[in-house]
């Protein structure tokens, strides 16, 4: 069996860097792409800084009020998903030059295993740099490259040196790369686990390499063998080239903490309507209808219904999601913002001989076509 070479390609500070590249007036300047700060009282949060604003203190998922609070003279933009994803585009058509074997992970990275095409482009390094000079050259920016034996290290390895980095990792060299780092570096090690490992007296990918195995599944149940496996080097993951759409949503954080029932259901209601479009547009239904609640001090609760039958209809998910909401004890408390996320997906074959759901199918088709002609306020289902 040949040995795996895998490349992490992560953008650097990706949606902000577009902007910068486009407004030439923006660079060098701290630019944070997100929601509205609206002078330190905005809602939502951070989706992107760039490295000049990381100096500020800013980071992504920050509340827009507090990054604004960090650095009020920032240059503050929406974020114009359309035009990134296009740019993600590109490069995945680059990335495509060196290995059919990809698989995106989020809108700035993605995973390519180039075992089979290696010796096409010579060495990895050669590859690194190959990838890392075409995205720049077609697109303005720039991206960390990491390459090693599995997928685990290879994103540990391109997040080492950003911007701008290219880290290579060989399976002789594997765990003295990786032994030395701090633990929270390793794939799995959220906060949580983080706090746990730091009780034990574990700091490095070393020290929980050292470990006995059987003493890791009693702290962290089967998670703790996983986590062990990683510490030894060990990542069985393949790079997976179709990657199953398992969930949609939509949230919105309100203008204001808000106390009123009304708000928060018409606030559902218009969530229901844009998360069953998605739906329909993917040919999806759902049968997993989850409702995400933040309150004002971002305490955060998720309740979840499983149906009999899939859906993508907004009046069923909306009132699933009414039904949940009244699971929530909410009297007297302000809520931030409010989700809903539909999982459990499949593409079912239309039923034709229900006729009722099959005028229900048209109903929405139409509804869709309406929005897609004169926009998305053209029309609304209303709430009883």
């Amino acid at each position: 069996m040949n040995k795996r070479v895998i490349v992490h390609t992560d953008m650097d500070a990706f949606f902000t860097s577009i902007e910068q590249r486009d407004n030439p007036s923006y660079r060098s300047k701290p630019v944070i792409v997100g929601a509205d700060p609206k002078k330190g009282k905005g809602r939502g949060v951070v989706s992107s800084c760039s490295y000049e604003a990381r100096r500020f203190g800013i980071h992504s998922a920050q509340p827009i009020s507090q990054a604004y609070r960090c650095c009020p003279e920032g240059i503050f933009l929406p974020v114009n998903m359309a035009k990134y994803q296009k740019v993600f585009q590109e490069i995945l058509e680059i990335l495509y030059r060196f290995t059919p074997e990809i698989e995106p992970v989020s809108i700035d990275e993605a995973f390519l295993d180039i075992s089979g095409s290696l010796h096409l482009f010579g060495t990895p390094q050669r590859v690194g740099r190959k990838i890392k000079s075409a995205i720049k050259k077609k697109t303005g920016l720039t991206a960390s490259v990491g390459i090693a034996p599995n997928k685990m290290a290879a994103k540990i390895a391109s997040g080492l040196e950003k911007p701008d980095g290219l880290v290579i990792v060989s399976q002789k060299h594997l765990l003295d790369f990786l032994h030395p780092l701090p633990v929270e570096k390793l794939w799995g090690v959220g906060e949580k686990a983080y706090q746990t490992l730091q009780g034990m007296g574990i700091k490095t990918i070393g020290g929980l390499a050292r470990q006995k195995v059987e003493n890791l599944v009693k702290v962290f149940g089967k998670n703790g063998y996983y986590l062990w496996e990683l510490a030894q080097g060990i990542d069985r993951r393949e790079v997976e080239t179709k990657r199953e759409t398992k969930s949609l949503g939509k949230e919105v954080t309100f203008e204001r903490d808000t106390v009123h029932k009304e708000r928060r259901e018409k606030a559902l209601l218009r969530l229901s309507e844009e998360v069953s479009q998605s739906l329909r547009k993917e040919g999806l239904k759902g049968k997993t209808i989850t409702l995400k609640i933040r309150l004002e001090d971002f305490t955060t609760f998720t309740r979840a219904k499983t149906i009999k039958e899939p859906t993508n209809f907004t009046d069923i998910i909306y009132q699933e999601c009414r039904n949940l909401l009244e699971n929530f004890k909410l009297k007297g408390k302000k809520v931030r913002l409010v989700g809903i996320r539909v999982s459990k997906l499949e593409s079912p074959l239309r039923q034709l001989s229900l006729f009722d759901k099959e005028k229900k199918e048209k109903l929405y088709q139409a509804i869709d076509e309406i929005k897609d002609r004169f926009g998305e306020d053209a029309i609304h289902l209303g709430n009883k």
